[in-house]
């Protein structure tokens, strides 16, 4: 390929699959791996993408802290559907813990309101949508609030958790890279749905398909670490791939 041929090349993977590797590029291009970080190198200088340690994407992976009232106003169908199926997982007087973000307050909107649950949150937003459910038992985490999500963090927070067994954790997050795994923009959220994690026999993520590919600044936990993720159609067969060969449930709707 002629390197006209080969940029087209690669700007079509990435449409299609939302992310390419520089070892993958080498080998369907029979080219040297050089030849391909150089490309990616004026790819990215023409603002066509993003590269980081061996691969690109599309778009930049890092993503900054955005206030709870505009995350509602993003991908809001998916995230619907998203938390409809996540509500099928229920089993009758569950004890699970409820994380913070969009995609879970909608989970919680999801609940049927005749099933007899306790609820364990940090989400300031998902205690009070739950005091509509008369079947549902809320234990409120206590902690630093942290406005911008609704939500309580911090040393508070985290050792109370320790004092329960929980069956199911229900989180979102800001970013899921492949590499370095679940992030969230908060360094205390993180730190906390971490604790969550131990916490708990399943780990079940909540996330669209755009939360792919990115990056934010706290890191949660590697993705071998979870054990279901509900996503939309929307999601590359990449990472569904990927998912799937590092032991994770992936659940499409």
């Amino acid at each position: 390929m002629v390197i006209a041929e080969r940029h087209k090349y690669i700007l079509d993977k990435l449409d299609q699959a939302g992310y390419v590797s520089v070892a993958a590029l080498s080998k369907e291009m029979n080219v040297t791996m050089v030849t391909v970080r150089k490309d990616l190198k004026i790819l990215e200088d023409k603002g066509l993408l993003f590269r980081s340690h061996g691969s690109a994407t599309p778009v930049a992976p890092y993503v900054n802290d955005k206030p709870v009232y505009e995350k509602q106003l993003v991908q809001v169908e998916q995230k619907r559907a998203i938390a409809r199926k996540a509500a099928e997982l229920l089993k009758e007087k569950d004890a699970i813990i409820i994380g913070s973000g969009t995609t879970v307050l909608a989970f919680a909107r999801a609940l049927p309101k005749d099933l007899p649950l306790t609820v364990l949150t940090g989400a300031l937003n998902v205690s009070m949508t739950l005091l509509d459910y008369p079947q549902v038992e809320i234990v409120q985490l206590g902690g630093v609030v942290r406005k911008s999500s609704s939500s309580v963090v911090g040393h508070f927070a985290a050792s109370m958790i320790k004092d329960f067994a929980c069956s199911k954790l229900f989180i979102s997050v800001d970013g899921i890279d492949s590499e370095f795994g679940l992030t969230t923009s908060n360094m205390m959220e993180a730190h906390l749905n971490h604790i969550m994690i131990g916490s708990v026999q399943k780990t079940i993520v909540l996330a669209d398909s755009s939360k792919f590919g990115k990056k934010s600044f706290g890191k949660i936990a590697n993705i071998e670490d979870i054990d279901t993720i509900i996503v939309d159609q929307a999601l590359p067969q990449h990472y569904v791939q990927v998912l799937e060969d590092k032991g994770v449930e992936v659940l499409i709707v």
